[in-house]
């Protein structure tokens, strides 16, 4: 029996006792999808797994409206049963006033991120092969959206406005991260804006991104649409095949639409991203996604969808199990099934 599985049998055998002491709560979601991908040289039918996870989250009631709160969370590959090991995607403590505010310690999500691109990641969730986080600058200047060895502070709410500052050191091993974000929420308006900046080890700064977003909801529709501003200033051309130089400056647009009927769900996702100003070729990226989904309960949905992602002359990644290859458009047709527990 690996580590995961014993976790989840000491979470199952002994939840009795801890939630008699705080709220405990085991959650997850299995994700798994059938797919027909061809890059334009192969094809290949592929099962693929979507972000699936299990996590523990609680909260305990300190008096005086102060409570304390963690998060564990750990993913799996739903397609082969394998697993990362530990908490590798949060592992965080914390705590938490209505009247002052959070602080969380640990490894998290960045909160620029949730609040903007993967908040009108509609379809899916933001997750698998139709993910639009191929067009976020954090993947290629800094080589994830999750920070570790991070402090994040998130504001009261003043009204519909809060905010949320981030930093993470890098202990000589990681990146340094330092981001703020602010949000305003007005029933079905969200809006967000913020800033990243990350550093090496060395504390050069690699790169930055400016990023907004916005999603209405209004009857049967949701409409969301972000920007994003990066500066890959110290992101070698030689690491993608682009030659000599840096990759500089990028702007990106992705719009996201989703249509209600009952339980069923009709999704469109739109990408763009222009040429990095230091590349010598052509590095323009456009994706989109037609996608349906219905579902079965509260917690069980089947889906199906069409992706299409044109890479011209820079591969980018998260486009599925057959790679994608220069200047072919990667296309792939699939069926899944996601559960949440």
């Amino acid at each position: 029996m690996n580590k995961m599985a014993i976790a989840v049998v000491m979470a199952a055998g002994f939840s009795g006792s801890v939630m008699a002491q705080s709220n405990v709560t085991l959650y997850g979601r299995v994700n798994t999808s059938v797919e027909f991908q061809d890059n334009g040289v192969i094809d290949k039918t592929v099962m693929r797994n979507n972000s699936s996870r299990w996590g523990l989250r609680g909260t305990e009631d300190l008096g005086g409206g102060l409570n304390a709160f963690f998060q564990l969370e750990a993913g799996f590959g739903s397609d082969d049963g394998s697993g990362a090991g530990g908490f590798s995607r949060e592992s965080y403590v914390g705590l938490k006033s209505a009247s002052l505010g959070q602080v969380k310690l640990g490894r998290m999500f960045s909160a620029l991120y949730n609040s903007t691109l993967d908040y009108i990641g509609n379809f899916n969730h933001d997750t698998g092969t139709t993910s639009e986080d191929n067009l976020y600058g954090s993947y290629l200047i800094n080589g994830s959206v999750i920070a570790s060895n991070a402090v994040e502070y998130t504001s009261p709410a003043f009204g519909p406005v809060t905010f949320a500052l981030t930093a993470a050191a890098s202990e000589g091993v990681v990146n340094k991260t330092y981001e703020g974000v602010v949000n305003y929420d007005q029933g079905p308006l969200h809006v967000a804006a913020g800033y990243a900046q990350y550093r090496n080890t060395s504390d050069v700064t690699l790169g930055s991104v400016v990023s907004a977003a916005a999603s209405y909801s209004f009857g049967p529709v949701a409409l969301g649409i972000a920007y994003e501003h990066d500066n890959a200033k110290n992101i070698p051309n030689s690491a993608f095949g682009l030659g000599a130089g840096t990759l500089g400056k990028r702007d990106a647009v992705t719009f996201t639409g989703q249509y209600n009927v009952g339980p069923s769900e009709f999704h469109l996702s739109v990408g763009y991203a222009d040429r990095w100003k230091g590349a010598v070729v052509d590095t323009k990226y456009l994706q989109y996604t037609l996608g349906y989904k219905y579902k079965l309960s509260k917690r069980t949905a089947v889906y199906a969808f069409y992706f299409s992602g044109d890479n011209n002359n820079l591969v980018y990644a998260g486009t599925g199990n057959v790679p994608g290859l220069i200047n072919e458009t990667f296309q792939t047709v699939g069926l899944g099934v996601r559960h949440n527990f």
